[in-house]
């Protein structure tokens, strides 16, 4: 992996949770960081606690305006700005299209306005923070669950489709972290995310690792690769065993 050092780094969604951990991290190893967040208090906390530039708003349109602050040039793009939304498919269509608009549009835009410059120098990192729902799911998040699908799906097609012209992409797929994110998922988070949560800096940490492996997958929980392959190669176990898990959770609400 190149250094990170002096490398103009974006990552969104960056006022608290996994955001800040990134962007603590980054600053920590020397990059120029840019902290994005819709709370614009929460960014700017957290940019002068590590020495960064608070560029806060939505996370669709960031990416002009964190470009210009780091001097012309975006390095690495973590888009990790996501919304966390519980409810079935009667869940309102705002709900819908909300969850759609953060947890892919963002991802989409953000690329759309990256790739020419990246593409043109033949190198560039672009990192989305996912979530192992995007790999498997979530009880009782259908809207949260389908578009971290998307998100995945995103990345893998840009990592497929660009990484011979030097574009390094990474997917992020954690189960549970203490984040305010961890207590909008609810009774269900509490059964089957809590008792494996893990700190937002271990996020960070898996993150890192996988950067100097150019490893385009990572999993900061032990066993969810299992998981995966799991699914793939027992669908009908697999989705007996997720059944069962809603009826379990149905049982205590």
């Amino acid at each position: 992996m190149e250094t990170v050092q002096s490398a103009g780094v974006v990552v969104t969604g960056a006022g608290g949770g996994i955001g800040a951990a990134l962007a603590r991290r980054f600053a920590a190893e020397g990059a120029r960081v840019v902290v994005n967040d819709l709370d614009a208090a929460s960014a700017t906390a957290v940019a002068e606690e590590i020495g960064a530039v608070a560029v806060p708003g939505d996370a669709s349109t960031v990416v002009e305006q964190a470009r210009e602050a780091l001097g012309g040039t975006v390095d690495i793009y973590c888009a990790n700005a996501g919304v966390g939304s519980e409810g079935t498919e009667a869940a309102p269509e705002s709900l819908w299209a909300a969850a759609w608009d953060v947890n892919v549009m963002a991802h989409v835009r953000a690329a759309h306005v990256l790739l020419p410059q990246w593409l043109e120098r033949g190198e560039g990192r672009f990192v989305s923070t996912v979530s192992a729902a995007g790999l498997l799911s979530m009880i009782g998040a259908a809207p949260y669950s389908v578009t971290k699908h998307g998100a995945y799906a995103f990345a893998e097609w840009l990592s497929l489709t660009y990484r011979h012209r030097g574009l390094k992409v990474h997917a992020i797929c954690p189960q549970g972290v203490r984040t305010n994110m961890l207590d909008v998922a609810g009774s269900a988070g509490e059964l089957v995310l809590a008792p494996t949560a893990i700190e937002p800096s271990e996020v960070a940490d898996a993150l890192f690792a996988g950067m100097a492996e150019d490893r385009f997958l990572i999993l900061p929980h032990p066993g969810t690769d299992q998981l995966y392959r799991a699914r793939a190669a027992a669908p009908e176990q697999w989705l007996d065993g997720m059944n069962h898990l809603q009826q379990k959770w149905e049982a205590t609400r």
